[in-house]
C-alpha cells in the first residue's frame, strides 16, 4: 500500500536539496555583480548606468535562449542538459574575472544569460514529472528557498572577497568571479551522474510507487485535455501570454532590490564585510516566507490571495523605505519588502501547470519565465538611472513599489478572468486536494 506523504517525502529528499544547491550556485553567479560593482565601476571607468546596462544584458541572453533550451531539455533529459548549462555558466563566470573593458563585460554578461537560460524553467518542468499538482507550489517554494540562501551566503562572501583586494595581485572584484564560478563547473560534472531524468529510471522508488505516481500524473494530464501538451499551442495560449506580462513585475522588483541593496547599505556608511553581513537579514525573512506562504496556499481553494497579498505588502514596504529618513527604518522595511516580493512567487508558478503538460509545459513555463525576467533587464537599467538623475540611492524604491503593485493588480485581473472563462467553458482543473 502506498503512503502518499511518505512517497512525496522520499522524492523530495532525493531531488530538492540537490536542485536547490544548483540554484544557490546559479543565483550567486547571477547576482555577484551587485558586490563586484562596488569596485568594478571605478576599475573599468564606468558610470552607474553603464554598469547597470552591462549587468542587465544577462536577461537579454536569457530571453532569447530560454524557450529553445527548455525544449532541448525535454528531448535529451535533465541530467545531460543541466550539466551543459551549469558547466558553461561557471566558465563564463570565471571569465568575468578577466574583464578589461566595458565591451567585454557586456559580452560576457549576455553569454552568462544565454548559458544559464533554461535552468529555472527546466526545474519547474522537471517537477511536473515528479509531483502531482497539489504539491508543486510547496516544492517550488522549497526549491526557491535556496535563492534566499544564495543571497544570504553571497552577501558576506562578496564582502569578504572584496576585502581580499590585492591578494596574489588580483583585485577584490576579480576574486568574486573566480571563487563563485568554480563551484558551478564542479557541480555540472556531478549533475551528469546524480540527477535522474524521470521517475521511471530511478532505483530509490519501488515498482508500486512508480506505478502510483504514473497513474496520478496521467490522470491529471487527461483532465487537462490535449491543448496543453503542444509546444507551439502553449506559446500562443492567451493564458501564457497574460501570465508572462503579469510576471514581469516580480523579477523587476526582486532583481531591482537585490542588485541595489548593497549600494543602499553602503550609503549608510557601512564597510564591505559588514555590508555583506547585513545582507543576510532580508534573505532569512525571504526563506521564511518561501516556506510558509506556499504551504498555506496548498490548503486554500483560491491561490490568488497568496500571490497578491505578499506582493502588495512588499510594495507598501518599498514605499515606506523611500519615504522614511532614518537608515535603520529604511533597512527594516527593505528587509520586509524582500519577503513580500519573493514569498508569493512559488504559488504563481503553480498556476500555469494547471493547463500545461509535456512539451507544452516545457515551452510555456520557459516563455513565462523568459518574458518575465525582462523585468530584471528593466530594473538593472532603471534603478541606477533613477539614482543618477535624483542623486538618491533610496529613490529607486518608489519605482519598484509602483511596478510591484501594478503586477499584483494584473494578477488579480488575469486570474479572475481565467477563472470566469473556465466556468463558462466547463474546463476542469486538477483537483485541489491537500498534500498528505
Amino acid at each position: 500500500m502506498i503512503v502518499e506523504k511518505q512517497l512525496i517525502s522520499k522524492i523530495s529528499r532525493r531531488l530538492i536539496p540537490f536542485l536547490g544547491l544548483l540554484y544557490l550556485i546559479a543565483y550567486i553567479d547571477r547576482q555577484n555583480v551587485s558586490f563586484a560593482k562596488l569596485q568594478m565601476v571605478d576599475a573599468l571607468g564606468m558610470s552607474e548606468s553603464a554598469y547597470g546596462l552591462g549587468a542587465s544584458l544577462f536577461f537579454i541572453g536569457y530571453f532569447f535562449f530560454e524557450v529553445p533550451s527548455n525544449l532541448v531539455l525535454a528531448k535529451v533529459g535533465a541530467s545531460k542538459w543541466f550539466a551543459r548549462i551549469i558547466v558553461s555558466w561557471g566558465l563564463v563566470t570565471v571569465a568575468l574575472a578577466f574583464t578589461n573593458s566595458p565591451t567585454m563585460f557586456y559580452i560576457l554578461r549576455f553569454l552568462l544569460g544565454a548559458c544559464e537560460a533554461g535552468f529555472f524553467p527546466g526545474v519547474l518542468y522537471l517537477l511536473t514529472l515528479w509531483y502531482p499538482f497539489a504539491y508543486r507550489a510547496a516544492m517550488v517554494g522549497l526549491f526557491m528557498i535556496f535563492s534566499a540562501l544564495a543571497n544570504a551566503i553571497g552577501g558576506p562572501l562578496g564582502g569578504i572577497l572584496l576585502d581580499l583586494d590585492g591578494l596574489q595581485g588580483l583585485a577584490g572584484w576579480k576574486w568574486i568571479f573566480i571563487v563563485t564560478g568554480i563551484p558551478a563547473v564542479v557541480m555540472g560534472v556531478v549533475t551528469l551522474f546524480y540527477l535522474p531524468d524521470s521517475p521511471d529510471e530511478v532505483r530509490f522508488l519501488s515498482a508500486e510507487e512508480k506505478r502510483w505516481l504514473h497513474e496520478q500524473l496521467a490522470g491529471e494530464q487527461t483532465r487537462m485535455g490535449d491543448a496543453g501538451g503542444h509546444a507551439l499551442r502553449a506559446l500562443m495560449d492567451p493564458r501564457v501570454l497574460l501570465m508572462s506580462l503579469c510576471f514581469i513585475a516580480f523579477p523587476l522588483s526582486a532583481y531591482g532590490l537585490s542588485y541595489w541593496l548593497p549600494t543602499v547599505i553602503k550609503s549608510f556608511g557601512v564597510g564591505n564585510t559588514n555590508n555583506g553581513l547585513l545582507n543576510v537579514i532580508p534573505w532569512v525573512l525571504v526563506a521564511i516566507g518561501l516556506y510558509a506562504v506556499p504551504r498555506a496556499a496548498a490548503h486554500a481553494t483560491s491561490k490568488t490571495p497568496y500571490i497578491v497579498a505578499p506582493a502588495f505588502f512588499g510594495a507598501l514596504c518599498l514605499l515606506l523605505s523611500a519615504l522614511l529618513q532614518t537608515p535603520a527604518l529604511q533597512f527594516m522595511f527593505l528587509c520586509l519588502a524582500a519577503a513580500g516580493i519573493f514569498s508569493g512567487v512559488p504559488v504563481f508558478w503553480s498556476l500555469p501547470t494547471r493547463f500545461l503538460k509535456g512539451a507544452g509545459a516545457a515551452a510555456g513555463l520557459a516563455a513565462i519565465n523568459s518574458v518575465g525576467n525582462l523585468g530584471g533587464f528593466i530594473a538593472q537599467n532603471a534603478v541606477p538611472w533613477i539614482k543618477d538623475r535624483t542623486g538618491s540611492t533610496i529613490a529607486p524604491m518608489f519605482f519598484l513599489a509602483a511596478c510591484l503593485a501594478l503586477g499584483a493588480t494584473l494578477v488579480l485581473i488575469v486570474t479572475g478572468s481565467t477563472a470566469r472563462s473556465q466556468r463558462r467553458g466547463g474546463e476542469k482543473a486538477p483537483p485541489s486536494r491537500q498534500p498528505g
